[in-house]
């Protein structure tokens, strides 16, 4: 059912091939909002079509293919649009040493340019209307490090830094930017992830390799989930608020281990809180 709020505003929606993008496209869609769900695979945007939302390919690494999507968007709308939720993003595993310059700048393509581009384009649409909520889906790792997430790391902490100053930049203009920061949710994640480890780590030839062992099989296992692990529509309500909020935060946490590391972060001593996240992780680091 419609709300007073949401009634025909138009959204954009990426990485909606699964998991939370598709969870929120179609939340999002029954509350009347006018949803564009996006994704890279053109199968994917084929099922979202037959699920009866206005669907569109968007590659987050391919400019062209950006400003294509925006076009077309615009032209069924008149030119305006409500909403923007950044979520397409991958992740990308693997010892900092390990990291090659093409595996860290494929992360940075998708979680930070693609989506700074995307963003900077509708921008002026907003500004011209005099609103509009541009929201970031981040992560708990935007917050914290840890070990072996070394370039999604980097791509998220660069994100919450990037949709700081921008918050900041755009105060007044009617533009509200707005993070989300969820810990464990339930998607395809893990088994993305898992594809990017074994394009770009060679586990075997690494002082890690002992370390990998453990990390390939979790992200091979297949339904496997953290603890406070949760589904998908959790980030939906959030996203909801951040939409539909007079006075909507600059952050919502997601997940119990998402609110209590933001906690942390700010209570304790850096070496402190490395040893705590190190005893959580349990790897196995050579020295």
């Amino acid at each position: 059912m419609a709300t007073t709020n949401s009634a025909r505003r138009a959204v954009l929606v990426t990485g909606c091939s699964s998991g939370i993008g598709r969870c929120v496209a179609l939340g999002l869609r029954e509350r009347g909002y006018r949803v564009f769900a996006t994704a890279r695979a053109l199968d994917d945007v084929t099922q979202l079509a037959a699920e009866g939302l206005e669907a569109l390919r968007l590659d987050l690494a391919d400019s062209a293919c950006i400003q294509a999507a925006v076009a077309e968007v615009l032209a069924r709308t008149e030119g305006r649009l409500y909403g923007l939720f950044n979520n397409a993003g991958f992740g990308q595993p693997g010892a900092v040493e390990d990291l090659s310059r093409d595996a860290l700048r494929e992360q940075f393509e998708t979680n930070v340019f693609g989506t700074h581009e995307l963003t900077r384009a509708l921008i002026p649409v907003m500004r011209h209307q005099g609103e509009g909520r541009i929201i970031q889906n981040s992560s708990v790792l935007g917050l914290v490090a840890m070990p072996y997430r070394g370039a999604y790391n980097a791509s998220k902490f660069a994100l919450e830094g990037l949709s700081d100053t921008l918050r900041q930049e755009l105060s007044g203009s009617g533009i509200e930017v707005l993070l989300i920061e969820p810990g464990p949710i339930l998607s395809r994640f893990r088994a993305n992830a898992y594809r990017a480890f074994q394009t770009h780590i060679d586990a075997d030839g690494s002082r890690h390799r002992e370390a990998y062992r453990a990390l390939a099989a979790k992200l091979a296992t297949e339904g496997a989930a953290a603890p406070f692990t949760l589904p998908p529509d959790a980030v939906l309500r959030k996203v909801v608020k951040a939409l539909e909020e007079r006075r909507p935060r600059a952050r919502y946490t997601v997940t119990w281990p998402a609110l209590i590391f933001a906690i942390l972060r700010r209570l304790m001593p850096a070496r402190w809180l490395d040893g705590l996240i190190l005893r959580e992780a349990g790897s196995a680091r050579p020295r």
